[in-house]
């Protein structure tokens, strides 16, 4: 591919022009078009509106499965047969201690998830709390994930200092009757409009890797710049047994790398968070995806582990990249949890092979 297409698509982007879906689908899927060009085309548009800043975040799955939805996807599904470990909201002091270890381990936003349909009023009112306390005690964004909410929710929520309500679209209008079948797109939509009617900053974002075309790809991705979200986070499909998504097309990092690309191409003022299954899918190009992406988990996910938290800060730092953090102590982040490994010797036993099967 000439260097006029990819010196095109950073053009389109920074002028926030829509790109076609005949050249989304090439980006995702054209063989002419090659990776590398690709990822400095995304990088330049990254830079541009973030720099070389990466944004952490921590993960409080602060209610554990008891959900009567059916998310194909999810370990904590009515429908899974996946062992895990079930417990109702945490207490309020355990919460605010994960949220006090978020804000001295250099996070920028703590996110706090419950599993459930949607909170009731009584509940929204004790999570209001729950978030003007932190916000009080740290300087740190705080997100939360609560299912489906309604306008009056979010005004509560908002009032409450809440800075930001995820609620993730998943996947396509078209494709999302395959993934689940106890609310439908439209209840997600309408949480997202309830968020940005009162002024409440959205994050939501996909799945890739459930069945899904390279049109709904396309799709959801337009659509979530049509919503102009604050953040989006993009999750690689992890196969955990129990759930009723086992069967999926196998991801490979260069696919996986694309999708990243062409969500920032689509929303380049967006921050663009590469989520759960980076590390199964990206392997040994996970560090590839700072370059269309400007933030990333770290201590794992909803019920995934993920990785050390020292080894994410260390992949950050060897590519050239800083670390954006609410805490005073910056510098001190991005020097601290460097792991020490000695050189190891080879013995004898490496050394001469044939010596050693010949005794």
């Amino acid at each position: 591919m000439k260097t006029t297409f990819y010196h095109a698509l950073t053009t389109t982007s920074l002028q926030d022009k829509l790109l076609s879906d005949a050249c989304c689908e090439k980006i995702l899927a054209g063989s002419d078009v090659e990776l590398l060009p690709l990822l400095d085309a995304a990088y330049q548009v990254r830079k541009t509106y973030f720099q070389n800043e990466v944004q952490l975040h921590i993960l409080n799955n602060a209610q554990n499965g008891y959900c009567p939805e059916d998310c194909h996807y999810c370990a904590q599904a009515s429908t899974a047969t996946t062992d895990i470990d079930a417990y109702p909201l945490k207490p309020d002091a355990e919460i605010l201690e994960e949220a006090k270890r978020a804000y001295e381990s250099g996070a920028y936003r703590y996110c706090l998830v419950m599993s459930g349909r949607g909170p009731s009023p009584k509940r929204v009112a004790h999570l209001a709390e729950l978030i003007h306390t932190v916000k009080t005690h740290y300087p740190i964004e705080v997100c939360l994930s609560a299912g489906l909410i309604d306008v009056e929710s979010a005004r509560v929520l908002k009032s409450a200092g809440l800075d930001r309500l995820n609620h993730n679209l998943n996947t396509s209008e078209t494709h999302y009757p395959k993934i689940c079948s106890t609310h439908t797109y439209q209840d997600r939509m309408e949480t997202l409009q309830a968020a940005q009617t009162v002024g409440l900053a959205c994050c939501s974002g996909v799945i890739v890797g459930m069945g899904e075309s390279i049109d709904d790809i396309v799709e959801v991705a337009k659509a979530l710049r049509q919503l102009e979200v604050a953040s989006l986070p993009v999750n690689f499909f992890l196969p955990i047994s129990g759930t009723q998504l086992l069967e999926t097309p196998t991801l490979t990092p260069d696919y996986c790398l694309r999708v990243l690309c062409l969500f920032r191409f689509l929303n380049p003022r967006t921050e663009i968070r590469v989520a759960a299954g980076r590390e199964h899918h990206l392997r040994s190009m996970e560090v590839m995806a700072l370059y269309p992406a400007n933030s990333m988990f770290i201590d794992g996910y909803l019920n995934a582990e993920g990785s050390a938290a020292s080894r994410t800060l260390e992949m950050i730092r060897d590519a050239g990249f800083t670390v954006k953090t609410n805490s005073e102590n910056t510098e001190q982040l991005n020097q601290d949890e460097v792991e020490k490994r000695d050189v190891l010797l080879k013995d004898l036993k490496v050394l001469r092979p044939r010596m050693e099967s010949s005794t």
